[in-house]
């Protein structure tokens, strides 16, 4: 394996996906910024948002899918591994993909906050910039920790150029090219 250096990955991209084929199905791993990291097992609550998104969605849209737990080609030409609590795509665009998808057909990416002590590098540091990198042209952040959506849009030169903060229970407008508007009143009921 490639070590870890000031200015390159703990390993390439095909070595990460050969050792996340073989870990337990009780880890989840993601290979961001060329790094390892395990992403936490969902709870319940967690569970419950991420059910709550694709009802909605299936109601407002539905002529896209919001598929859960989604492996992503993240970051700047594909370096980074990502699996997305939720992606929401045209109805059929993952017809064909492996388990890590390019992330061209992808209208929006979404995080719901865990508790756990990388949330805030992974969740609302990196992934934003992994997924604008990709040219996901909506990041949709809930923010168990502080009661808020975040959306992000607007993707350019690998950051989304737009950022817009609401707490549980506003109206929250997701732009194009989702062009939803989601209550997030439900979403009180899941904050601890």
């Amino acid at each position: 394996m490639t070590p870890m250096t000031a200015d390159g990955p703990q390993m390439s991209v095909e070595e990460f996906e050969q050792l996340e084929r073989h870990a337990p199905e009780t880890v989840r791993l993601e290979f961001v910024n060329g790094r390892v990291q395990v992403k936490p097992v969902p709870d319940g609550n967690h569970s419950e948002i991420c059910m709550w998104l694709l009802e909605q969605c299936m109601q407002l849209r539905p002529d896209l899918r919001l598929y859960p737990e989604r492996g992503l080609k993240t970051e700047t030409y594909r370096k980074g591994r990502a699996r997305a609590d939720g992606i929401l795509v045209p109805k059929g665009s993952l017809k064909g993909h492996g388990e890590w998808s390019d992330a061209d057909t992808v209208l929006m990416a979404v995080e719901v906050t865990s508790y756990d002590s990388d949330t805030n590098q992974r969740d609302r540091v990196e992934k934003p910039d992994g997924y604008a990198a990709a040219g996901i042209p909506v990041y949709l952040l809930i923010d168990r920790d502080d009661c808020s959506v975040v959306v992000f849009y607007q993707p350019e030169d690998g950051r989304y150029r737009r950022e817009e903060k609401l707490p549980f229970g506003a109206a929250v407008k997701i732009p194009d090219p989702v062009n939803i508007t989601l209550n997030t009143e439900p979403l009180k009921e899941f904050a601890d």
